[in-house]
């Protein structure tokens, strides 16, 4: 159990590097959050951007990167590689990653489900040591022009070894999350992602549906009449669609389970629109649940929404 009056809410740079090189391949919100916040927290660190042209040039007007390509050749020397691509081209990436990066290396990827990539690293090198990590931080928009320093402060940070050789990587990995802020959680694969189609799939994809039948029923007059309510319940709607589209064809047994579960209770609760006995029970039970979600989230989180 964490002790959230220990929570980073500063950050230090005094610290002696955890990695020398950082390499970080996609510099969207969370990989251009790694780089933000490792040169805020490690200066005499390098890191290493790998992307398009035009989003390198933004990250190096802020300040994330000191070396810019999009050719992972500048990765040579990298002491950690953070695939933070979309989940599917971070696969590709691994089946070429030892072509670019030449000497022992942690990786890593942040993507919402494990099961495939883990699957995909099993064919890298012995001189790679693979561990499945899924920062769980973010934002309704993606792109380096939302990336923070700040974005995994507080917050918890998924880590998913496989090999029971890993743990001096693990406990540097997990150094490095805490010298973000993040708090970092071992657990297994499948667990990892039975965890998160509950947790971030489901939501995401009911966000998504809930704002497609609102424009379709309401249109633009209709919805000008909205309120914070549907604002903040739709919030999610906004995440590009790119990202879910490999998340959801990752985990597809996992989030069918996930939605079956909330079928089931949207259909009880139509049946039973007259009546209100369900609709009792539902709201009974989802205000002490959302009490309990309340109060075990960091104050941070709360604020980042």
């Amino acid at each position: 159990m964490v002790d959230r009056k220990t929570i980073p809410v500063v950050f230090s740079i005094s610290q002696t590097p955890v990695f020398h090189k950082i390499g970080v391949i996609g510099l969207g919100l969370i990989g251009g959050s790694i780089a933000l916040a490792a040169r805020k927290v490690w200066p005499s660190a390098l890191v290493i951007g790998v992307d398009k042209k035009g989003v390198l040039e933004h990250a190096m007007q802020l300040h994330a990167i000191d070396v810019a390509s999009d050719d992972p050749v500048v990765l040579a020397d990298a002491d950690v590689v953070f695939l933070a691509a979309p989940i599917a081209q971070n696969i590709e990436l691994l089946g070429v990653l030892s072509e670019h990066v030449s000497g022992r290396a942690i990786v890593s990827d942040v993507g919402s489900t494990k099961r495939a990539i883990v699957e995909a690293a099993e064919g890298l090198p012995a001189r790679f040591d693979f561990i499945g990590g899924h920062p769980l931080a973010g934002a309704a928009r993606g792109g380096i022009r939302y990336a923070r320093a700040d974005l995994f402060v507080g917050r918890p940070w998924l880590l998913t070894p496989v090999g029971d050789g890993q743990v001096a990587a693990i406990a540097q990995l997990s150094r490095f999350v805490e010298g973000l802020g993040g708090l970092p959680h071992t657990m297994g694969v499948a667990e990892h992602d039975r965890l998160v189609a509950a947790l971030i799939h489901m939501p995401q994809l009911t966000a998504s549906a809930l704002m497609h039948v609102l424009g379709e029923r309401l249109g633009r007059e209709g919805l000008r009449l909205a309120g914070r309510g549907v604002r903040e319940t739709t919030r999610l709607a906004s995440s590009p669609v790119d990202v879910w589209l490999d998340a959801c064809g990752s985990n597809a047994d996992e989030i069918t389970a996930a939605l079956d579960d909330l079928i089931v209770v949207l259909e009880a609760l139509r049946a039973d629109l007259g009546e209100g006995a369900r609709l009792h029970e539902v709201f009974e039970s989802a205000n002490a649940w959302r009490e309990v979600l309340m109060a075990t989230t960091p104050k941070s989180a709360k604020e980042n929404g």
